[in-house]
């Protein structure tokens, strides 16, 4: 089984972790923007589409990072033993094609579907 790793968002305005299983981006560990104070800060968000269900996709928020870094873990070993490989496959085709669609658009192609 592989682990998981986590990189820092560097696109994020606050605090932000993406969380990868392989090559896949399977969740996010943040804290909230714009969040008053007398709400939790941070939320985490566990899943992956398409190749999952949307149902299958859980979140919540946490008092601090540790706290949402557990829920995430919790969650993920819930979320981890619903998907098959090909639900997997399924995501790495989505953006490998969306990386292609871009890539086209950019250089002025015009690109058919499928």
């Amino acid at each position: 089984m592989l682990a998981l790793t986590r990189r820092r968002d560097p696109d994020a305005r606050q605090e932000a972790w993406l969380v990868y299983y392989g090559d896949e981006h399977v969740g996010t560990i943040a804290l909230r923007s714009g969040n008053p104070n007398s709400t939790t800060p941070w939320q985490w968000r566990c899943g992956f589409y398409p190749g999952s269900k949307p149902d299958e996709c859980t979140n919540g928020t946490a008092a601090d990072c540790d706290q949402a870094r557990a829920a995430f873990d919790a969650a993920w070993r819930v979320f981890l033993s619903r998907p098959t490989e090909a639900d997997f496959q399924e995501w790495r085709d989505e953006r490998d094609w969306t990386a292609r669609k871009y890539a086209a658009w950019a250089s002025g192609e015009r690109i058919m579907n499928g």
